[in-house]
């Protein structure tokens, strides 16, 4: 009897190394830590903190500014995680989407500073919450667009069926994609430029590698109507650091959202593009081995910050302290603490002034599971009460900032940003099922971007 115990014990864990792994938690608890319960309270966000009249979704939450582009791109994807986790029904996730393309497609485009949406289909970065036109002097972004567009992407594939809703959720999102005059944001240089404002035209910057672009390069390159020249992400590539950092080789960017975001909809495990390949990795390994690279900064904590560890990581762009001191004395080192800042480490160079932000290791899960969801973990149950809310993590904290009221046990953000809760979402639902992966695998304009870019191999080689 004890030897067949112990061989269904065996058999017992056997099958289960071959499941997705999660921390044991007592279920009773309804604050206890789980990807299933990070993910419901991160989709409820995106659910809950939109526009009951525009469907855009907030830039932040509980403070309320307006509205960002990116993170109602994220939005639209994060409604079919909601339907394949049962937090929503199909129907309802598709009268969310169809209402908010049905808006996406008539705001106002146009060349002028004021009142409009957007101008050549692409949109201001962020939008007023009454009427959903540019805010203030904002730009109108390339990237966000981008986004954006990824997430109209996604609507488009996933939701295939024959019926009034589905259908014209597919006609709006390919006409919204297709309208973008991706070729005539190229700039003096022949790249994509970063952006354009009305007053004087192209913003100084332009799209050189590597970061988060990826996917926005790919769908303008893919473009059936204003196509950029495939060139481009060879002279993209061109720009690359491939360094030693932390002992891990790869193409290097400092905050972890560059090897994040077009993760978020492109399966990039086994497909090369003449540059990784020469390399011998895909650019899935390259954001493992960025991931293990910030931890290690993070470990090492050249700077002496408190709390850093090797569960209590994640430099990226996020939320900072807010309030005076600006610049306080930590250990021995002035530090000069930033609001929103694009944190992060690598051989390019090292913005750090303590901030920890959960997205950092939520958005990296699908590359380094076995090191992302103990810091996750660890985080949630350290810092429950201060840390974590109706809608999962808030954005960041910094434990060395205990310098004004309310800080004395460190600064914890107050606010949920929605192009933070993104990734923590889908990243997370992309490894337990490869959604969002499987899904823009059949999107055509995906397909088509990837092949003209020079990618090949693994699953790009079985489409047609």
């Amino acid at each position: 009897m004890r030897l067949v115990y112990l061989a269904c014990c065996l058999g017992l864990l056997m099958s289960l190394g071959c499941k997705e792994q999660l921390p044991s938690t007592p279920t009773e608890d309804p604050n206890a830590f789980s990807l299933d319960e990070l993910q419901r309270r991160t989709f409820n966000w995106f659910w809950d903190i939109v526009d009951s009249t525009n469907f855009q979704i907030l830039d932040r939450y509980p403070t309320r500014t307006f509205s960002s582009i990116a993170a109602t791109g994220f939005g639209l994807s994060s409604y079919l995680v909601g339907v394949e986790r049962n937090y929503i029904t199909r129907e309802q996730a598709a009268e969310r989407v169809l209402n908010t393309l049905r808006v996406l497609t008539t705001l106002p485009q146009g060349p002028d500073s004021i009142g409009v949406s957007g101008y050549k289909g692409f949109f201001y970065h962020f939008l007023t919450l009454d009427k959903a036109v540019r805010y203030k002097r904002v730009e109108l972004s390339t990237i966000d667009t981008g986004l954006l567009m990824a997430g109209v992407l996604s609507t488009m594939s996933y939701f295939d069926q024959e019926n009034p809703s589905e259908n014209e959720i597919r006609q709006l999102a390919d006409a919204l994609y297709r309208r973008v005059e991706w070729d005539w944001a190229i700039n003096d240089s022949t790249r994509l430029s970063m952006g354009w404002r009305p007053e004087r035209g192209y913003i100084p910057s332009d799209w050189r590698g590597y970061n988060e672009a990826m996917v926005l390069l790919i769908m303008a390159i893919g473009s059936p109507t204003h196509p950029i020249s495939p060139d481009t992400w060879e002279k993209w590539c061109s720009t690359y650091e491939w360094n030693k950092y932390k002992d891990q080789e790869h193409v290097n960017f400092s905050p972890l959202f560059g090897h994040q975001y077009s993760h978020m909809y492109i399966d990039f495990r086994d497909i090369y593009d003449p540059f990784m390949k020469e390399k011998g990795i895909d650019y899935f390994e390259n954001s493992r081995r960025a991931t293990y690279a910030n931890r290690q900064y993070c470990i090492d904590n050249p700077r002496g910050f408190t709390g850093y560890g090797p569960n209590q990581w994640g430099l990226t762009a996020s939320d900072g302290p807010r309030g005076e001191p600006r610049k306080a004395m930590v250990g021995n080192q002035e530090v000069q603490f930033r609001t929103y800042w694009a944190r992060g480490a690598s051989s390019r160079h090292v913005n750090d002034d303590g901030t920890i932000a959960p997205t950092a290791a939520g958005g990296s899960v699908p590359f380094a599971p076995e090191i992302c969801i103990p810091a996750l973990e660890y985080m949630w149950n350290e810092h429950y009460d201060e840390l974590v809310g109706e809608y999962g993590f808030k954005d960041a904290f910094n434990l060395s900032y205990t310098f004004s009221d309310g800080n004395e046990e460190g600064w914890f953000d107050y606010d949920y940003l929605g192009i933070d809760q993104g990734p923590i979402l889908i990243q997370i639902e992309n490894y337990r099922s490869g959604l969002l992966w499987e899904t823009m695998k059949k999107n055509p304009y995906i397909q088509e971007g990837l092949r003209k870019a020079g990618f090949t191999g693994g699953w790009l080689s079985d489409e047609i």
